[in-house]
């Protein structure tokens, strides 16, 4: 089944993306929350109008989702947490505390956008992903370190 999405989902695409799902994911969670709508002809031409009249307004945001990539190009992070003796973290290292220390570093950005491969389990050298724009994506690598 062919929906339109009318926001960003991070495993299945971008907001005004035509997608195809399967009926029970659209009718029971996608369509009644609000995040999609049926993609029937009409919707289509809705869509294809609206994205010609953003279509300078979104050249704009993805402008400044590059400026804001090539800040991000040269930061590295330090992220402590409290950890044995044999380097395993209590815990883990997620999303939210690389998000924490981004804004620490003046960059405030939507933890949502921060991506980890695998769970931070243990000290070490890792990268993270931040996705600025559906074309745009930074990796950024951090350290964590024993407190």
């Amino acid at each position: 089944m062919e929906v339109i999405l009318k926001e960003d989902i991070i495993s299945l695409g971008y907001k005004d993306d035509v997608v195809n799902v399967k009926k029970g994911y659209a009718r029971n969670f996608l369509i009644p929350q609000g995040k999609a709508v049926i993609a029937s002809e009409s919707a289509k031409k809705v869509l294809a109008e609206n994205q010609k009249q953003r279509a300078h307004k979104l050249a704009q945001i993805k402008a400044d989702a590059q400026a804001l990539a090539n800040k991000l190009e040269g930061v590295s992070l330090t992220i402590g947490a409290k950890a044995s003796s044999t380097g395993t973290i209590f815990g883990s290292v997620n999303n939210i505390q690389i998000a924490d220390a981004l804004m620490a570093k003046g960059f405030e950005l939507d933890r949502k956008l921060i991506l980890l491969k695998d769970q931070v389990k243990e000290l070490g050298n890792y990268k993270a992903t931040v996705k600025l724009h559906k074309e745009i994506s930074v990796e950024i690598p951090f350290e964590v370190v024993a407190e």
